[in-house]
């Protein structure tokens, strides 16, 4: 009896001794584990598809709801429930419609241009419904650009929102002459060349379309194309594929989502953040999300009480816009737990947690076309991601390059192989190869260049540095854009701050330089801006010049462009508004006079 009551206490020590010692050395292996199971049960799921080439994708899992819970609400906007059962029969009228015209097949493209509505989700869900592949435009982009997107993604029909109709007067003939078909979601138009699709809709059969129209045995198959919103340039058309979307669809299910939680969508759902993530993860989930119009962040945490709100999606700087509001009582009374997206700073990150509660804030990082994806599961302020003990264990065929050791940021390379392919841009082979590197390791291999610069702490943690593309060298040392933008906004009078690097004539690299927004109630100071930077910045990093707006210029996704502030330079005569130069002489932001501009182009101020 001794002996056994001994033996139990001795298996008791030890399995307290090593719980003790897995807190101390492995203090996330839990979490490890029972996120590595979620993903490898999904993955399990996929390859069964690739196996038995019996794919069930987006649409089917929508259809599959739709027939287990009809009566659920699906969508809510503008105060209106629309159920899985209301989406999944409008969407049959789509379909139909385009049935009875004969105008469509399978496999053929067809361009939406349309802003957050339901009915975008229904003819989405239509066109899919007959094997169509669509192709979402950006609302913002206009002619060129416009006709630039067709020609990429081979469409010869357009969808059009009715409030985006009149925008296109002025390419009509130009669609003609390509024999682009233009349908809007109009019951009469003053156009006598556009079809309208409400009045037909009324009329049509809400019964489903025979399922071998949308059913597909390749995971490969192009479901969509989504146009990048880069800064600069002509929008690139990413192929996305089944593969990828039923991917995208876990994100929320991956993090603890479940049939019971209520989505909040404020991204427009032209991009795949809103569309694949959002839209998709609902329906995998089988739960409900809110689509916004467009973000308002004053309208935000009013719409998440009036709709019993848990999860949230974010992109870019919605967050901050969020913290920049004017404080009010019962900030942190929400049912709000969760927030998936990504590009959340870390020192908004906090004020966030401060102002409106501890909810989980669940980072993410891929980009439309990539084929690599970093969750950040634990939820660590700043981190993208973790390249846990189990991935270096079972190989992740992730490749780290260094690009800066002396910053210690790597620039990330992603194997491509069967379970990681890389499908590229539709309609342009050589921006599909920029994206490459060839023969890296052994003749024939290829990876994927993110272009983005990462860090990885002692921990594993990974964090999101900057793009390649948004960092430029001074003095010999690459500043890191993200980096500057993160210790200026530190400043309290700073509302916001989008930094780039200009060309100075006679000098190597590009001076830094950021375009700021001062807080309402502040008062720009050079003096106080310049303690700043001296004492929390290096020297090459310090912005030399400060330009004062009253407004950033976006992306689609809050993005901030930097194009034409880079194209602008600092020259006081051809740019209105404040311009400042940093002097050590004066210890401070100084005004940038016409003379001052003259002596730093002829090298008489030292820089």
């Amino acid at each position: 009896m001794f002996f056994s009551l001994g033996s139990v206490t001795a298996l008791v020590a030890g399995i307290f001794a090593l719980h003790v010692v897995q807190k101390l050395c492995f203090p996330y292996f839990w979490k490890d584990v029972f996120y590595l199971v979620k993903v490898i049960r999904y993955g399990a799921r996929l390859e069964i598809f690739k196996i038995t080439s019996k794919v069930v994708t987006i649409i089917d899992r929508f259809v599959q709801q739709a027939e287990r819970i009809p009566t659920k609400p699906f969508l809510i906007y503008e105060g209106i429930t629309y159920t899985y059962q209301d989406i999944n029969e409008r969407s049959n009228k789509l379909a139909n419609v385009f049935l009875e015209q004969g105008t469509l097949k399978k496999g053929d493209s067809v361009a939406l241009l349309m802003n957050n509505e339901p009915d975008f989700i229904c003819v989405w869900f239509g066109l899919i419904k007959l094997g169509c592949a669509v192709a979402f435009l950006n609302t913002n982009i206009k002619s060129r650009s416009l006709l630039h997107c067709f020609n990429c993604c081979g469409a010869k029909t357009l969808v059009v929102g009715a409030d985006l109709l009149d925008s296109l007067e002025d390419i009509l003939p130009s669609f003609l002459e390509d024999n682009i078909s233009v349908w809007a979601m109009k019951n009469e138009s003053s156009h006598t060349e556009v079809q309208t699709l409400l009045d037909k809709m009324d009329k049509a059969s809400d019964k489903p379309t025979p399922p071998a129209l949308r059913a597909t045995t390749s995971l490969k198959a192009a479901t969509l194309y989504i146009f990048t919103s880069g800064t600069t340039g002509l929008p690139k058309a990413a192929v996305i594929t089944h593969l990828q979307s039923l991917k995208a669809a876990a994100g929320f299910w991956a993090y603890g989502g479940s049939e019971d939680d209520v989505v909040y969508i404020p991204l427009p759902l032209y991009h795949s953040a809103a569309s694949l993530i959002g839209v998709g993860g609902t329906i995998e989930m089988g739960a409900t999300c809110v689509l916004k119009k467009k973000f308002s962040a004053s309208q935000f945490w009013n719409d998440c009480r009036k709709y019993d709100v848990t999860i949230f999606q974010y992109i870019g700087e919605l967050c901050r816009y969020l913290c920049n509001q004017p404080k009010a009582e019962g900030e942190k009374k929400h049912k709000v737990h969760m927030g998936v997206g990504n590009g959340l700073r870390q020192d908004v990150w906090r004020e966030f947690h401060r102002r409106f509660g501890e909810i989980r804030m669940c980072e993410l990082y891929g980009s439309t076309e990539g084929n690599l994806c970093f969750m950040n599961h634990i939820g660590k302020i700043g981190a993208v991601g973790r390249s846990n003990f189990f991935y270096k264990v079972i190989g992740y065929n992730l490749f780290i390059f260094s690009a800066n050791l002396a910053t210690h940021c790597m620039e990330i390379l992603k194997l491509i192989g069967a379970s990681s392919p890389f499908f590229g841009y539709a309609g342009s082979k050589q921006l599909t190869e920029k994206k490459l590197m060839r023969n890296v390791f052994v003749k024939g291999d290829a990876y994927f260049n993110t272009g983005d610069l990462m860090a990885e702490d002692a921990e594993d943690f990974i964090c999101f540095k900057d793009r390649v593309g948004d960092t430029f060298r001074w003095k010999g040392e690459n500043v890191a854009t993200t980096e500057v933008t993160e210790v200026l906004g530190l400043v309290d009078f700073i509302q916001e701050a989008n930094v780039y690097g200009v060309e100075i004539p006679g000098n190597e690299g590009r001076a830094g330089m950021a375009a700021i927004i001062v807080r309402p109630e502040c008062e720009f100071s050079g003096k106080k801006l310049f303690d700043h930077v001296l004492n929390d910045l290096p020297g090459y990093a310090r912005p030399l010049f400060i330009r004062l707006q009253e407004s950033m210029e976006m992306t689609g996704t809050f993005k901030q462009q930097k194009f034409n502030l880079v194209k602008s330079g600092f020259n006081p005569s051809t740019i209105c508004g404040p311009l400042y130069f940093l002097d050590f002489s004066e210890k401070s932001y100084v005004p940038l006079t016409n003379t001052l501009y003259s002596s730093i182009l002829a090298g008489e101020r030292k820089l």
